[in-house]
């Protein structure tokens, strides 16, 4: 089971912007700082979880700075919070620091871009449940596709942290080599020790990075590459966990080779979630029912986003 975070942990906060740097072609690391109470709240905040940020009021960046692709839509007014997940969270005394990785793709990641050190936000978190980290495992398989990194960079930072004694593995994939979420370059040395992720390996974490076209590490799809990390070293299903969080494509998969191997799996699905805590209905996700052929919707926003695979339905896409 999922550990559930308590109601009194979250709330509607005022964040200040710390920074907003550029990592890629359309990928950013958005700092945040929160005072008093925001900052007890969000020092608690397990990997996996997210926050609702208002950008309704985030002006929007110069004309020649948009997209082509996003000219039509960067007009839009955005009404509803968006959804993004912890790539780091720091608490020290009264102040606690988040970073959420995010990619420009509509109206309101593109308002973001335009945020500086010294403005606010308003944020609504953190919410939903997390990762939850079983103590009895002894190795921790993390499967990042895309985007999907974020809240796994953070999850390799708790569990080098806490649990010292264990072993992290991480496979990241993507499209091509620009399109990896990363900061750092993908280092040809680091690369062949097995550390290709910067961001992981700061944490003494090992990973492996795939791309379907080839243009960087393992020629193909992250899950390929996964299933043949498996088929060589053979870990233990029952010493053995993985936790997957990208594309739902990539999740199902994820969750086949769980099954396939005998291992736990917990997976972070991606909904529409226009409120974050259950009012709207809008991000409902298909589960089985233990011993049973009956299914159950459950809300990706306040049961998720972080669910077992064996109970999620995926898409059959």
């Amino acid at each position: 089971m999922v550990e559930e975070p308590s109601a009194t942990n979250k709330g509607v906060f005022s964040a200040a912007v710390t920074a907003n740097k550029r990592i890629g072609l359309r990928y950013y690391r958005l700092g945040l700082e929160f005072s008093m109470e925001a900052a007890a709240a969000f020092a608690k905040a397990k990997a996996g979880q997210f926050a609702e940020l208002d950008l309704s009021s985030t002006a929007l960046p110069k004309s020649e700075n948009i997209p082509e692709e996003l000219v039509d839509a960067a007009g839009r007014n955005v009404l509803l919070r968006r959804p993004f997940s912890f790539a780091d969270v720091t608490a020290k005394k009264d102040k606690t620091s988040v970073e959420i990785l995010y990619c420009v793709v509509g109206p309101g990641s593109l308002r973001m871009t335009t945020l500086s050190a010294g403005d606010t936000i308003s944020v609504i978190g953190p919410l939903g449940n997390g990762f939850d980290v079983p103590k009895e495992k002894k190795l921790f398989l993390l499967v990042a596709g895309g985007m999907g990194a974020g809240p796994l960079i953070y999850l390799a930072k708790v569990l080098t942290a806490d649990y010292p004694s264990i072993e992290v593995v991480a496979f990241a994939g993507a499209k091509s080599a620009d399109e990896l979420p990363f900061e750092r370059r993908l280092d040809q040395i680091s690369q062949e020790l097995g550390f290709a992720v910067p961001e992981f390996a700061r944490y003494g974490i090992k990973s492996l990075v795939a791309t379907d076209d080839g243009s960087a590490g393992f020629g193909g799809l992250v899950t390929n590459c996964f299933s043949q990390w498996l088929g060589q070293n053979k870990p233990a299903g029952r010493d053995t966990i993985i936790f997957g969080c990208g594309p739902e494509a990539m999740l199902k998969r994820t969750a086949e080779i769980a099954k396939e191997k005998n291992i736990d799996c917990q997976v972070s699905m991606e909904r529409m979630m226009a409120c974050g805590i259950g009012v709207c209905q809008s991000c409902a996700v298909e589960c089985r029912v233990a011993d049973s052929n009956e299914t159950v919707y459950k809300l990706c926003c306040e049961d998720g986003p972080v669910f077992e695979s064996k109970e999620v339905i995926f898409s059959p896409r």
